[in-house]
């Protein structure tokens, strides 16, 4: 079992061999090895090499769009695609004129993409988000395979339903980032609540035993 989350010095950033605890997964040196290995794999290096530009160039400084924009160029990424959803169309249009104006080549898909009714997946009427109305499913394996099929070099998502965007990940063939992480009562900013969980989310996230 590792523990990251709880390590209370966490050593492996400043290498202070002596702190690592026995479960430290910086102690399985063989496995690590092999990792090391894979990140020499070509296309693993330019994501890696050039992720750790963007982080050091806009530390504190840029946005999540310019750093999404920087990764693409340093890559070499022209053609992204934009796997959206529909509650968050404005903001997919929003930022792919920013993209398109930056000189990118872009294709989008919507989760609703084919218009496939929710009954196909067996969902009863009374489990419908909007029950007794015409409510197509989210397409997310979709998303994937039309983004695969347009030849995208780097997808971003934005806004995918948590499980929904599982299953983009799983059949993207191209890399993929996230710009936004839907949270429909946080204005899409779920770290919010890990900050309120001492306060106002307490008691929901910690319910008496």
């Amino acid at each position: 079992m590792y523990t990251c989350a709880i390590c209370k010095d966490k050593p492996c950033r400043n290498g202070d061999i002596d702190k690592y605890p026995k479960n430290c997964p910086t102690r399985e040196t063989d496995e690590l090895e092999e990792i090391k290995k894979i990140y020499t794999q070509e296309e693993n290096y330019k994501i890696s090499y050039n992720s750790a530009l963007v982080e050091s160039e806009g530390y504190c400084e840029k946005t999540r769009i310019e750093e999404v924009m920087d990764f693409a160029n340093k890559c070499g990424y022209k053609n992204l695609g934009i796997a959206f959803c529909s509650g968050l169309a404005k903001e997919a249009k929003v930022f792919y004129d920013i993209l398109k104006h930056n000189g990118f080549r872009v294709n989008s898909v919507m989760c609703k993409n084919g218009s496939i009714t929710k009954e196909f997946m067996k969902i009863e009427e009374n489990q419908k988000v909007r029950p007794n109305t015409y409510e197509p499913m989210c397409n997310p394996i979709g998303q994937a395979k039309f983004l695969n099929k347009a030849n995208t070099d780097f997808n971003i998502v934005i806004g995918l339903c948590v499980g929904h965007d599982s299953l983009f990940f799983k059949y993207s063939k191209a890399p993929t980032t996230v710009l936004v992480a839907k949270d429909r009562v946080l204005c899409h900013n779920p770290g919010a609540a890990l900050y309120l969980s001492e306060g106002y989310y307490n008691k929901k996230f910690y319910p008496k035993k």
